[in-house]
């Protein structure tokens, strides 16, 4: 019963989730079966549910068929399936009203329509938000209203032009949004993502809406940015609008667009362009401060690494130690002592408190390679900054073995190789023989992959 869906839909409830779903099917509106609220209960107090105990849970000791467990597990995966979708609904409360003019109109009773209407028309007029749903959420009103005063007066078309006009920018901003993804899919991954229509929506888009539609720009701007790399002054136009914040869009949308940002800055951090430290870190901080960069709560491991990065890069010392401790648990559990261990070991290493570096990275255990290999590495340079040599030697052969054995490492194998050969020739080098030291000096500046190149270059004078 391991790998059900029902197990695994019941392990990704929370705690309070678990408390609600029960009180959904103790309702008799959504459920009259109490066979299924037991074998709810009984999955939720199992750490390893197991078939014959199921059955002995529901049935005691009668002989029963394996079908007979099947079918309530079925109707008790459908119900909370139920739940999820039911809590999702109420979530949106302007949906909720829409749904519920729909209603009133159906069965005929204006007045009530016209309640809900008037209610949701001040909502959405006082609501900051111009996004996608925004104006779908418009179109969907409109029709409502159509729908009942075209019975009364066939000849008024006001609701059904402000439908038609909320519903082309809906689709124009959808279609925006993915234009942008393919666009992100076909820089990253080097595939024909191309996008029907594409050239025309962009062109229409500039024409007719980016100047009444904040909305619109933001999303042009972003295009341009993935599709023009190398024209800087469009990311600058996206991350301008970006920071300002005016609400225009949902918080799950402001992630997404953060993210994109962000992965410009990568990009060019990872072609040598140095000052994108400071940018990706303009983006950070506000991104961080706004939940925008966390998914759920959580921050992923690896943004949490990358801000680490950008802060010992600028040199913000004193706000990474902020950030550190900060966002420290909004980590995935799992990840959460490793991650902060060695990025408290990266900012010690930063400050030349090697001591400190050697006791936070031999307490924590890095099950990721990546972050192990990162790890080895930060533990070689604090080795040869001290002149441990016989310490870092003994090093080198253990990182040696342990890239023999990581056949999957790829790009990653041949940097830390990389690391290994120039350490090695650190150690050998006799820094008296000029030549010998500029030879080492060119060597190191025209290899790739290196991600240490600034390190080793620095030993050198």
């Amino acid at each position: 019963m391991e790998k059900s869906q029902l197990r695994q839909l019941i392990q990704a409830f929370s705690a309070a989730e678990k408390r609600e779903a029960r009180k959904f099917l103790e309702s008799p509106y959504f459920n009259r079966r109490r066979d299924v609220v037991q074998l709810f209960d009984w999955f939720c107090a199992q750490e390893a549910p197991e078939k014959g105990q199921a059955k002995r849970h529901l049935f005691g000791e009668m002989p029963v068929d394996d079908q007979e467990l099947r079918l309530r597990m079925t109707y008790l995966h459908r119900l909370l399936e139920r739940y999820l979708a039911q809590k999702e609904m109420e979530a949106d409360d302007t949906a909720l009203r829409l749904h519920l003019a729909g209603s009133y109109r159906r069965r005929g009773l204006a007045p009530q329509f016209e309640r809900v209407r008037k209610s949701l028309e001040k909502t959405l007029a006082t609501s900051a938000l111009r996004d996608t749903q925004h104006h779908e959420w418009q179109y969907r009103l409109h029709w409502e209203t159509h729908q009942l005063s075209h019975t009364r007066n066939p000849t008024e078309l006001g609701h059904l032009q402000a439908a038609s006009r909320s519903a082309d920018v809906a689709y124009l901003m959808l279609k925006l949004r993915l234009i942008c993804l393919l666009t992100v899919h076909r820089t990253l991954y080097s595939v024909d993502a191309s996008s029907p229509w594409e050239a025309e929506v962009i062109a229409f888009a500039e024409q007719h809406a980016a100047s009444q539609h904040p909305a619109v720009a933001v999303y042009l701007h972003c295009y341009r940015m993935m599709r023009y790399p190398e024209e800087e002054s469009h990311f600058q136009q996206f991350k301008h609008l970006l920071l300002q914040d005016v609400g225009i869009f949902s918080r799950e949308e402001m992630h997404g667009l953060f993210i994109w940002a962000v992965n410009y800055c990568i990009r060019r951090l990872n072609t040598g362009e140095h000052r994108y430290y400071r940018e990706v870190s303009e983006l950070y901080k506000p991104g961080l401060e706004s939940g925008y960069l966390l998914e759920n709560g959580v921050l992923p491991r690896f943004t949490y690494h990358n801000v680490v990065a950008a802060g010992l890069q600028t040199g913000d010392l004193e706000w990474v130690e902020f950030f550190i401790y900060q966002y420290k648990n909004t980590l995935e559990k799992q990840y959460r002592e490793s991650a902060f261990s060695f990025n408290l070991a990266r900012l010690e290493f930063a400050r030349r408190h090697y001591g400190a570096v050697l006791d936070l990275l031999q307490k924590a255990n890095y099950r990721d390679v990546l972050v192990n290999l990162a790890t080895k590495t930060l533990l070689l340079k604090t080795y040869y900054e001290l002149d441990a040599h016989d310490l870092l030697q003994s090093h080198l052969d253990a990182m040696q073995n342990y890239i023999s054995r990581k056949r999957i490492l790829g790009y990653h194998r041949t940097n830390c190789l990389n690391i290994i050969r120039y350490t090695g020739k650190l150690l050998a080098l006799n820094f008296s023989d000029k030549k010998a030291v500029q030879q080492l000096r060119d060597a190191i500046a025209q290899e790739d992959p290196l991600w240490e190149k600034d390190w080793f270059l620095a030993q050198l004078g």
